[in-house]
Parts: structure tokens; C-alpha cells; sequence
């Protein structure tokens, strides 16, 4: 009997996806070809394609196949993976040798019978190695050991740079930093494996995945891969690096573009949800989970997208968090999830449980940013300005570049009483922003005009923070804390009158702003009393000597700018704090978001309330 036009029955099967049929042939096949090593691996795969793992990995162990071929070790371990037995699986994976690859190694005679099994079978020993190193990368990450599944992907990648699955889990999971990704892209044997136009291809195709944080600019496509500029992956990474430098606006209308082309791009849905909750674009968010949920229940980015659209409406966490829960538990890498968890509590003030789920994410995501950024605004929150100093330092050695990240370092800079210091690094962040270009969401930067406009004051420069305070008021009319401050600088200026006026302003708008009232008390009483006003640390001594009203000496207490003053808390002084988020995801993009912090009138720091943000992450991302 001719059997391998069955053989050949039993691939065509495959191909059209009908597993039955081809298991019912390779069965025969085997017992035709009196188990016939090939045979037996075909009838492990279509075990393997019908979920019948045990079954599979059975039929290849029984017969100690997987002992001589790399190939059957490999398979037999994956049946175990699909079925959650990692420990079983890992041990299939560092057993000893197969036999096959030793005896590679060795002339090979033909009289003796044995075979380049590998050859025969159409498959290179260095991608059976490359697999096997990919799926006990796998394992380790199923396993929660990051370093080791890094290290399993990078030697996957080494032996097959084609392996871009392997690629794809370095960088969606933020496995290296960027300093590491371009280090190991280097380290490549691109030259080795590749023709010359191959290299060009692989290269741009990684390098394009790679530089997330840089500022998109036009891409350079190779001549030889003509065609790729309106190819969606390109599409997305391109979209993701327009999120990361927050110009949301053309990041949703790339990633809308790839959504219309194919509604459930895996690698665009993290980017595209952190894109509609940083718009504002609540209905379509939720049409989006919604329709994902029915159609993909198990996939774990259905469910962020659904706790990312509770906590964009508001008042709504707990539901946020149990839909954000259950993604982590269907994926527990699965960072942008965390990231928004900790959101959840982060927006009612639970700092340390908000800082668990940070931490997790900085575990899972070392590569990203956000999660240092996120635990430094904790403890910021916290009053802990030293630990959050050196999460922000080490957020802003990820991503130099992130004006979020400068945002908060100025703000411990202010908070340590280094005005100049902060100074420099908000007018960094502002030169950042600049660089952007024009279709950022410019509303996300008012707190750092107003938080310009109050070092500045700090440092006596009233016409200048008079300036910011005003550029803030621009994006944002009706804030009342701005108002309050320009009328603070100028009862400091002396220009009661105007002062008067902007903190009746600011009272029209909160009501409840004791700062407000307090300093209209006294810039009402100043100005009644025609007094002379005197800016310093030696106003005190001067108006003793020719006003000694319990009022004034009330007003000269509370708002004279001497170093030991303590500024009123964000409670205290009703301030509204405004947030800014930035980056799910990534991530994977996903999503990717930082916070800005606004400062007091008085002396110091207050923080701002939390609000959702989720990254790319990625992103990815």
C-alpha cells in the first residue's frame, strides 16, 4: 500500500482545519507503518490539534520518542503547557539530550539505519532548539520567573531570528529596558541567518517595534519592502509611539484606521481602548468592551477594556476592579490590567494597595516606565519624598524624554525647598511638551503652567508667574485654584484691588475655597485701610509699628512666605487639583498614563486626585 499519499491525506486535513478526519488516518497510518517514529509525531499532533494533551504526550512517551528526537520532546512538553502541567513540562525540556542531536555531531552511516531524523522530518535542528528554547520561556513566565523567561527568549531569538514570537514577548511585556533592547538588537546574528535584503527587512521591522518613546517622525520604509507603510502592524507600532508622546488625537486616528481594517487587531485593541479613555470617549469604549466580551470572554484584554470604562465614568471602582481582577486572573502578565487596578484604589486614597498593584506591574513590566512613575506619585502622596525621588529617578532612566516624569521630579525639587532646581526642570518639561508639536491634548498641561507660575512666585518673579497663571487659565477658564493664585500674586504684588477681584472670582466658582475667603478678608482689609503693602520676610516688623489690628496680624500670619510655613493640605485649602494623565498597555498600551501634581498657593505641594490612565503597553502596551 502506497501510504504516503495518506500521509499526504492526513496534511490536506490539517490544512483545512479538519482534525477528525486527519486523526483518524494518522491512526492508521501508524498501525500501517508499524509505528513508524514520523507517523507517531503526526498522530501526537493531531491528538495535540483536537485537545486530547494527555493523549498526545502519551503516545509520544510510551515509546520513549521523546528521548530520541527533538521534535517529539518538544511536542510532548507543549501538550503539557497547553494543560497547565509546567513542572511536567519543564522536566520533559531538561532532560538529557535527545539522542538525535547527539548523534548530528557524529558522521552519520547509512548502513547502520540511522537517520538525520531532523532533515527528514523538514525541520532544521536549530528551529526544533529556537522552539523549545521559546516554549520554556513560556513555562518560566507561566511560572512568574521573569529573568529566566527573558534569558529563554533572547537564546530563542539567537538561534532563529525569524522567531518573532519570541521578539514579540521581550518587547510586549516589557521584558528589557530601551537601553537592553538595542544592546541585544545589536547582538543579533542578523548576517548569519538573513540574506543581505532579509536583514534590511528584519531590522526595520524590529527597530520599527522598538523605539516606543521616541518622537514619531516620518518612516524611512526600506526600498526592497515597498507596500509595509500601510501594513497594520506598522500601522499600530507607529500609533503607539504617537500615544507615549500623548498626541492622542492622531494616535486614535491611526489606530480607528486599523480597527476599520480589522476590528480585533490584537496588538492595536491595548493602544486603542487607552486612546478612547484618555478622549474621553466613553460611549464607543463601551459599544468596544462590550462586543469584545461577547466574542472573546476568555481573552483578557475584553475585560480591561470593560474596568477601563468604569473607571472612566466615575464612581465606579469597585465595578472596576472586580472586571480588572478577573483580566489579571485570566493573564497574570498581562501589565496594563495592573496598572489600572492599582487606578482603582489609587483614586480613593487606598495608597497601599494602589502601590501593590504598581509593584506588580513594575515586576511584570521592567522595561516601562509607568509603574515607577505611579509608586513615586504614591508615595509622593504619602509625604514620602525621598522614596519617591528615587522611583521617579529610576522612571526617568527608562524614559528620559517623558515630560510627566520631569513634571515630578521638579515637584520633589519644590517640595525640598529647591526652587531653582525645580524651576529649570519644569521649564524642561515644558520645552518637552513644545517639541511634541500642536495637537496634544494641551488641557493635560495646565497644572504644570500653574505649578511654573507658582515656583516662580517662590522665587519673586510675580510678572512671570503672573504670566503662567494666565497661559493656564487659557486651557482651563474656569479653574477656581488659578484664580486664587493670580490673586494671591497680586495681594504680594500689593495690587489689592485686582486681588479682590480674582479671589471674588474664584469664590463664584468653589464656593467652599477657605483660602479664598480667608486672603479676601484680608486684602479687603488692606485695601480699606489704604496700607502700605510691604513684600518679605520683614513685613511683619513694619506693619507692627503702624497697624495693630487682631485682623492684620490674622492676615500676617497666615499668608507671610517665611520658610517655616506649612502649607495647607489639599483638604484644607479646598484647592481643586487637577490630574494629567499621559500613557497600555500598554499594552500593551496597551496601554500607558503619569499624573501632574499641582502646587499649594501657600508654601508647598498638594497633590493631585488620581484619575484613570492606562498605558500601552507595552502597550503592549
Amino acid at each position: 500500500m502506497n501510504l504516503d499519499r495518506l500521509r499526504k491525506r492526513v496534511r490536506h486535513y490539517i490544512d483545512q482545519q479538519q482534525y477528525q478526519s486527519a486523526l483518524f488516518w494518522a491512526d492508521k497510518i501508524a498501525s500501517l507503518s508499524h509505528e513508524d517514529p514520523q507517523d507517531i509525531y503526526w498522530l501526537a499532533q493531531c491528538l495535540y490539534l483536537t485537545n486530547q494533551y494527555h493523549r498526545a504526550s502519551h503516545a509520544l512517551r510510551s515509546r520513549k520518542l521523546d528521548k530520541l528526537y527533538g521534535a517529539c520532546q518538544y511536542l510532548a512538553a507543549r501538550c503539557h503547557y497547553a494543560a497547565k502541567e509546567y513542572q511536567q513540562a519543564l522536566d520533559i525540556l531538561d532532560m538529557e539530550e535527545p539522542a538525535s542531536k547527539k548523534l548530528l555531531d557524529k558522521p552519520i552511516k547509512e548502513d547502520n539505519g540511522i537517520k538525520d531524523s531532523a532533515r527528514e522530518w523538514e525541520m532544521s535542528p536549530a528551529s526544533i532548539s529556537s522552539s523549545i528554547c521559546l516554549l520554556r520561556g513560556k513555562i518560566y513566565d507561566a511560572m512568574d520567573n521573569r529573568p529566566l523567561a527573558t534569558s529563554s527568549y533572547k537564546e530563542a531569538l539567537k538561534l532563529d531570528v525569524y522567531c518573532f514570537e519570541a521578539f514579540d514577548l521581550l518587547t510586549s511585556h516589557h521584558m528589557l529596558t530601551a537601553q537592553e533592547e538595542k544592546e541585544f538588537l545589536d547582538s543579533l546574528p542578523l548576517s548569519q541567518q538573513c540574506t543581505e535584503e532579509e536583514e534590511e527587512l528584519l531590522r526595520f521591522l524590529f527597530e520599527n517595534k522598538l523605539k516606543k518613546y521616541n518622537k514619531p517622525s516620518e518612516m524611512v520604509i526600506p526600498d526592497l519592502a515597498n507596500g509595509l507603510e500601510d501594513n497594520l502592524d506598522v500601522v499600530v507600532s507607529l500609533a503607539e509611539r504617537h500615544y507615549y508622546n500623548c498626541d492622542f488625537k492622531m494616535c486614535y486616528k491611526l489606530t480607528s484606521m486599523v480597527m476599520v481594517k480589522d476590528p480585533f487587531h490584537a496588538n492595536c485593541l491595548p493602544v486603542h481602548i487607552g486612546t478612547l479613555v484618555e478622549l474621553g470617549k466613553a460611549n464607543e469604549l463601551f459599544y468596544l468592551s462590550h462586543k469584545l466580551v461577547d466574542l472573546y470572554p476568555n481573552n483578557p484584554v475584553s475585560w480591561f477594556a470593560v474596568g477601563c470604562y468604569y473607571l472612566m465614568v466615575g464612581h465606579k471602582n469597585e465595578h472596576a476592579r472586580r472586571y480588572l481582577s478577573k483580566a489579571t486572573t485570566l493573564e497574570r502578565t498581562y501589565g496594563p490590567a495592573w496598572i489600572a487596578y492599582g487606578h482603582s484604589f489609587a483614586v480613593e486614597s487606598e495608597h497601599d494597595q494602589a502601590m501593590a498593584a504598581y509593584f506588580t506591574a513594575a515586576q511584570l513590566m521592567k522595561g516601562c516606565h509607568l509603574p515607577m512613575l505611579y509608586i513615586g506619585l504614591e508615595y509622593g502622596l504619602t509625604n514620602n519624598s525621598k522614596l519617591a525621588e528615587r522611583f521617579f529617578s529610576q522612571a526617568l532612566s527608562i524614559a528620559p524624554e517623558d515630560p510627566f516624569v520631569i513634571h515630578e521630579v521638579a515637584v520633589v525639587a519644590f517640595q525640598n525647598g529647591d526652587f531653582k532646581t525645580a524651576e529649570k526642570l519644569f521649564l524642561d518639561a515644558m520645552d518637552k511638551i513644545k517639541a511634541i508639536g500642536n495637537e496634544v491634548t494641551v488641557d493635560k498641561w495646565e497644572p504644570l503652567l500653574n505649578n511654573l507660575g507658582h515656583v516662580c512666585r517662590k522665587l519673586k518673579k510675580y510678572d512671570q508667574a503672573l504670566e503662567y497663571h494666565r497661559q493656564a487659565l487659557v486651557l482651563i477658564p474656569q479653574n477656581a485654584s488659578t484664580y486664587s493664585a493670580i490673586g494671591y500674586v497680586h495681594s504680594l504684588k500689593g495690587d489689592f484691588e485686582s486681588a479682590i477681584d480674582y479671589f471674588h472670582t474664584a469664590l463664584g466658582l468653589k464656593r467652599d475655597d477657605t483660602f479664598s475667603v480667608t486672603m479676601l478678608g484680608h486684602c479687603i482689609e488692606m485695601y480699606i485701610g489704604d496700607t502700605e503693602a510691604y513684600i518679605g520676610t520683614d513685613i511683619k516688623d513694619k506693619v507692627r509699628t503702624t497697624l495693630s489690628t487682631p485682623a492684620l496680624m490674622k492676615m500676617l500670619n497666615t499668608s507671610a512666605d517665611t520658610s517655616d510655613t506649612r502649607a495647607q493640605t489639599l483638604e484644607e485649602s479646598g484647592i481643586m487639583a487637577l490630574e494629567t494623565p499621559l500613557p497600555p498597555p500598554a499594552p500593551d498600551k496597551p496601554s500607558e498614563v503619569a499624573f501632574l501634581r499641582s502646587l499649594p498657593l501657600e508654601c508647598d505641594l498638594y497633590e493631585s486626585d488620581m484619575m484613570l490612565e492606562t498605558s500601552m503597553s507595552d502597550t503592549s502596551t
